[in-house]
Parts: C-alpha cells; sequence; structure tokens
C-alpha cells in the first residue's frame, strides 16, 4: 500500500514550522536528548520519546547475508520503488556488507556512484571483499562518525537507511549532516521495521512506527512525500529536502 501526501496538512506544516521556527544554529528544545536506565535492548538515552536501541555490530554480519532475507524483507521490490536513474549519487547509511548498496550500483550505472557510509571499519573491510567478489566499482566506502556521514556538501540524490536509523546514538546531528549532503530536492528513505504491527518478528527497540519517523524528521530541512507499506515487515518512508535550505 501507498499512502502519498495524506499528511501534508499536518506533518508538512509541522516540519516547516519547526525548522523556520529555529534558526540555524540554533537546536529546537524537542530535539534535547534524555538519559534514564536502559531497557534490556537500549542505551539509556532517548530521543523525542523513542530509546534509542543498541547497535548490531560486525560480529553480527552475516544476518545481513542471510538467505531468506529476500522472503522476509523482499529487498528486490525495495529497489524498484527507489525509482533510481543512471547517474544517481546515493548515500547507504549504515552500509554493513554492502547487501543494499550491491543491488543499487547496477541501477545507477557506471556514471553513478554509491557511497557505502559505516562507523565500523570492520563493516567496510567486508564491504569492499564483497564489492569486489561481485565486480562492482561504483561503490565507495566512508568511514563515518556518529554524528556525521562524512558526505560531501549538496552532493546526493538519494541517502538510505535500511533498518538503521533507529541505532543511531546521535539521531538529531546525523540527519543535519545528511540533509546538509543532499542535494535540493533529494530524498531521504527511511526503511524501517513497522512498530505498528506486533507480529513482525524483531526486538521492539529495533522497529519504529510512521508517525516517529515523520515526528523525528520534523526539526530538519524535509517534506514527508509518501510511505510505501506494501514490504512484508518494514515502511519504506519518504522525504524530500526543501528548496533553498
Amino acid at each position: 500500500m501507498l499512502r502519498k501526501h495524506l499528511f501534508t496538512g499536518i506533518a508538512s506544516v509541522v516540519i516547516l514550522w519547526s525548522y523556520a521556527a529555529s534558526a540555524p544554529s540554533e537546536r529546537p528544545a524537542s530535539t534535547q536528548y534524555e538519559h534514564r536506565a536502559p531497557s534490556r535492548d537500549g542505551i539509556g538515552k532517548f530521543y523525542m520519546g523513542r530509546e534509542i536501541s543498541q547497535v548490531m555490530g560486525h560480529l553480527g554480519a552475516e544476518w545481513l547475508e542471510r538467505s531468506e532475507r529476500e522472503r522476509e524483507e523482499m529487498p528486490s521490490r525495495l529497489i524498484e520503488l527507489l525509482a533510481l536513474k543512471p547517474g544517481d549519487v546515493v548515500a547507504d547509511i549504515g552500509v554493513g556488507t554492502g547487501y543494499i548498496a550491491r543491488r543499487i550500483a547496477p541501477k545507477i550505472g557506471d556514471e553513478g556512484i554509491v557511497y557505502g557510509v559505516d562507523i565500523q571499519q570492520e563493516m567496510l573491510d567486508l564491504l569492499a571483499e564483497q564489492m569486489a567478489a561481485a565486480g562492482i566499482t561504483n561503490v565507495k566506502g566512508v568511514l563515518g562518525t556518529i554524528t556525521d556521514a562524512k558526505l560531501p556538501e549538496n552532493s546526493v540524490d538519494l541517502a538510505i537507511m535500511v533498518d538503521v536509523y533507529h541505532e543511531f546514538s546521535h539521531p538529531y546531528e546525523m540527519m543535519q549532516n545528511i540533509c546538509r549532503a543532499l542535494k535540493t530536492g533529494g530524498r531521504v528513505v527511511f526503511v524501517e521495521y513497522r512498530a505498528e504491527d506486533e507480529t513482525v518478528p524483531i526486538k521492539r527497540l529495533h522497529k519504529m512506527s510512521e508517525l516517529q519517523v515523520i515526528k523525528e524528521a520534523t526539526p530538519h530541512p524535509l517534506v514527508w512525500v509518501e510511505t510505501h507499506d506494501e514490504l512484508p515487515w518494514q515502511h519504506v518512508i519518504v522525504f524530500e529536502k526543501i528548496e533553498g535550505q
């Protein structure tokens, strides 16, 4: 199911108001982090009412390449939903082993590039191995930090985060820097396990609701465009960078 512009009268107004209400150098009070006792799978740090989950480290890389993933998540359909074009510059944030990046690479062609961003050098080493084995040359590993994806300013057509945003220990700062890297009109795509669906067999803190994702996009120069819910377990939530920001 596709929902497009259903929240325009609410979410887009809130997004625009929230961004305009604070100068670029100021941080809205609603984006301050809170610290409490951590739950079993969390880090005890809360953002806009959501506890941030623990990070899946490089030792869990095999799970990213599991044979059941196509059936459980339909990544082939996800790639179709991205409507990629030859020459696109794509940032795969939290690239891991490159499972998604190597499916994006042929869609954008040799004239395009995938920046595969990760904060773990071990993951980038695995990425390089996977790309070499597949003969893919248009994926470039980028070592980011917990606050910055380290991408060139105004360079990216599409930034995608597949099952990773909920792990950001500094989501406000990361999104601020991702938006800085986006071209005007560039898109940000959040792919997150649906918190609204109790049948999705994923730990609670590793799932996010559509409304929570929209809420956390509001401090940034982003407008919600559409949400796809046709994947078995995940939302595909799309935003666009506001012109001139």
